[in-house]
């Protein structure tokens, strides 16, 4: 019975902290690319909405806002990937699942080695997997 409230260990919490950071993180870069995949509809609409009434942009105006989305999700991106390493380096063993608490019982996150094209490389690459 005991194996089953390992997750509650308190020397756990700074990883279970950064682990739903990480899913945050993975969860507005989804929204960002879902935004990103949405913009030229938004900009035909718009388009076809100024031609309906006859605007013109302003002179040397130009849209700025699909570069706008493309760098946060450029830095969303980044992040996730700090985040990632930060959870690796925070996970007692590789290639096992921990158990943590994630907020509603126990879930599962554990770094995997995975093989690499290149096998030249000394170190392995891990895969995070949450399992939530």
């Amino acid at each position: 019975m005991a194996s089953n409230l390992d997750y509650l260990d308190p020397t756990l919490i700074p990883l279970e902290e950064k682990v739903k950071a990480y899913l945050e993180a993975e969860e507005d870069l989804r929204k960002a690319t879902v935004e990103a995949k949405s913009l030229p509809d938004a900009a035909a609409s718009e388009d076809f909405a100024n031609q309906a009434f006859e605007h013109r942009p302003a002179t040397g105006s130009f849209d700025q806002h699909a570069d706008e989305v493309e760098q946060r999700i450029q830095n969303m991106q980044d992040d996730l990937a700090l985040l990632r390493q930060e959870v690796l380096a925070l996970l007692p063993t590789r290639n096992e699942f921990v158990k943590v608490n994630l907020g509603y019982g126990p879930s599962r996150v554990g770094a995997f080695a995975v093989e690499s094209a290149d096998t030249s490389k000394a170190e392995p690459h891990y895969e995070l997997r949450i399992v939530h």
